[in-house]
């Protein structure tokens, strides 16, 4: 039966422990115990969340876990134990996997398990991870990111995602589809999805032009030309195109681009559907346009994002 360790410490995000409920309900699903699971820390008994949540735990010892899991803190704030590190150090030698959710990969990175790896954290912290560790190859653009038998995870949620690829790898993404199902995850998002929502991150500032960017979302196969867009907006072509760059920052063609890459990026993941299926579904003319705008964007060819979505859960 695989064992799986959350390691915590005083100040940890409590959000990291909904992670728990995907190996819970695998569980269920398999009508049998498969995992469990296990709560520890230096001393054990209580520990006290970032929120104010207490959790009862274990005391570390010499027991090897099969996956140990390192939730994060608020990296600005006074770092985990000594006695934490040690174990980092010393459980990865002996777990088949060691993961981290969230600011977790400052823990991992300052035990020295990240040098020369891949990983991700939250985007906020991205910046900061990569400064003061240098030798890791910080991608804050992933949900998360297996570099060999080190698993690491974008913030909050992302743990969910995490959780449910390591399910993946253990039994099957059969298994992992119906445990998302029976979670209510609307999307079951892989490794290499973006963690920024292009219609997030646009920030209109009036319903007018939200109103536009949802029409354009729901409707990336049509043309979406300005006088279109102008008439969901109620306005002129050319109020409508500086009332869009005043709010957005960005021209109505660039955005639209933007939902359109957005939109293909997620399909790469499901090999169920051709490149050129995603190229028409995602509203491009044809599969030499969007190559052009994934070069362009993201530097490189769309093929390289299915091949890397495909590397992460295989």
């Amino acid at each position: 039966m695989p064992t799986i360790a959350f390691v915590v410490f005083d100040g940890f995000y409590s959000m990291a422990l909904a992670a728990q409920s995907v190996f819970e309900f695998t569980n269920v699903e398999l009508g049998e115990p498969f995992y469990e699971m296990f709560n520890v820390s230096v001393s054990g008994g209580c520990v006290r969340a970032s929120s104010g949540l207490t959790v009862l735990t274990e005391a570390i010892d010499d027991r090897v876990f099969d996956t140990v899991i390192f939730p994060g803190s608020n990296p600005a704030d006074v770092g985990p134990p000594l006695a934490v590190l040690d174990y980092v150090r010393r459980s990865a030698e002996t777990a088949r996997r060691t993961a981290s959710i969230c600011t977790g990969a400052f823990v991992l990175a300052e035990a020295g398990l990240l040098n020369g790896r891949r990983a991700t954290t939250h985007w906020y912290y991205a910046h900061d991870l990569r400064t003061r560790f240098p030798s890791v190859t910080v991608d804050d653009d992933r949900i998360f990111i297996a570099d060999g038998p080190i698993w690491t995870s974008a913030g909050m949620t992302a743990g969910i995602d995490l959780a449910l690829a390591l399910v993946e790898n253990d039994l099957g993404a059969k298994v992992a589809r119906a445990v998302a199902r029976n979670l209510v995850v609307y999307h079951w998002r892989t490794g290499g999805q973006s963690q920024h929502s292009a219609l997030l991150e646009l920030e209109p500032k009036s319903d007018r032009i939200q109103a536009v960017l949802t029409y354009a979302k729901q409707n990336l196969t049509e043309p979406l030309s300005i006088e279109s867009l102008a008439e969901v907006a109620r306005l002129s072509p050319r109020q409508f195109s500086r009332a869009f760059r005043e709010e957005t920052g960005q021209t109505p063609a660039k955005a639209v681009e933007r939902l359109r890459l957005e939109t293909a990026r997620l399909m790469l993941e499901d090999s169920r559907h051709t490149i050129d299926q995603i190229a028409a579904a995602s509203g491009f003319a044809d599969l030499r346009r969007m190559r052009e705008a994934f070069i362009r964007v993201f530097g490189q060819p769309p093929q390289s994002f299915r091949r890397n979505a495909r590397a992460v859960t295989s």
